[in-house]
């Protein structure tokens, strides 16, 4: 599995590093405050939208969807199973519903066509754990800490697979963050909070952006089920291209831009490796990004 193109030079630093103005300071300038934040807003509303038909059940009893992101059942008619969860189980030796497999089925297909890591940004309630110690990050000036390779989370996934096997269980839903922090919402302080304190710990200090975009594995499982998705980002106006870098300093992906920024060939940012975030969309002042369809392959 590669880790992707050859960030250049200057691009790389300004990823690392933070710079002051801020890189969303020609953005609000050109859009507005909420035009240059407009994908970031969407995503948040996403994000606490699902979580709010998950507890509104235990919580307030209006039981639209019971379950969790592991599992769940809409309205006593939708079924959602995590596909990977379900391959889990499969390893564990578990008996798994026709039910449970028609949900695997249903989300398979859906992050299949979309972008499978846009679980990671629109739907993962740590993503937003990690998006606030990003934020943190550059706020406090930290400029230290090295990432994990890349290929870490690729491991990871394979290690839980072999654990469900070796134990017969889904292991992995133990210690998993984004069931801890379903668990840590309904039914308050305890283990599960540490443990996302630890990955918002991890990202502030250790290595930026390292969870999600070098360890989690639910992220690894996802990118590899994207990996030829219909919507991606493209960077269809390069031509516009002011070489400001303020799309790399803002991308928690930001190895995957280069191809379609600089390259001579499609605009489109083919990677699994992109969360389909539009970090890039609301940061860039020139709009030079936009979505597209993969076989869009127009430049302005």
């Amino acid at each position: 599995m590669s880790n992707g193109p050859i960030i250049p030079a200057r691009a790389a630093a300004a990823a690392r590093a933070p710079i002051n103005p801020s890189p969303f300071a020609s953005s609000v300038a050109s859009k507005g405050r909420v035009g240059a934040n407009r994908w970031l807003l969407a995503r948040r509303l996403v994000q606490i939208g699902i979580l709010a038909l998950f507890m509104a059940g235990p919580l307030a009893g209006v039981w639209i969807v019971k379950g969790n992101l592991a599992s769940s059942l809409t309205l006593d008619v939708l079924p959602l199973t995590d596909p990977y969860t379900l391959l889990q189980g499969f390893a564990a030796g578990e008996l798994m519903t026709a039910t449970a497999v028609a949900g695997a089925a249903i989300v398979a297909i859906f992050y299949a066509l979309v972008g499978g890591r846009v679980y990671c940004s629109w739907v993962c309630p740590v993503n937003m754990v990690t998006d606030a110690a990003a934020w943190l990050r550059t706020r406090l000036g930290l400029s230290s800490g090295r990432p994990p390779p890349r290929m870490l989370r690729y491991w990871l996934l394979g290690v839980t697979f072999i654990v469900a096997f070796l134990t017969g269980t889904i292991a992995w839903e133990l210690v998993n963050p984004v069931s801890m922090l379903h668990r840590g919402l309904i039914f308050g302080v305890g283990f599960a909070w540490t443990v996302v304190v630890a990955v918002f710990l991890f990202d502030l200090f250790v290595s930026p952006r390292g969870w999600c975009g070098h360890v989690c594995p639910v992220g690894a499982f996802y990118s590899l089920l994207g990996t030829k998705s219909l919507l991606r980002v493209s960077a269809a106006r390069s031509s516009q291209c002011n070489d400001c870098t303020d799309c790399y300093r803002v991308c928690p992906e930001p190895q995957v831009i280069p191809p379609a920024l600089k390259g001579t060939g499609s605009p489109i940012i083919a990677s699994s490796a992109c969360t389909n975030c539009a970090r890039c969309i609301d940061v860039c002042s020139l709009d030079v990004f936009r979505f597209a369809l993969r076989f869009d392959q127009r430049r302005e």
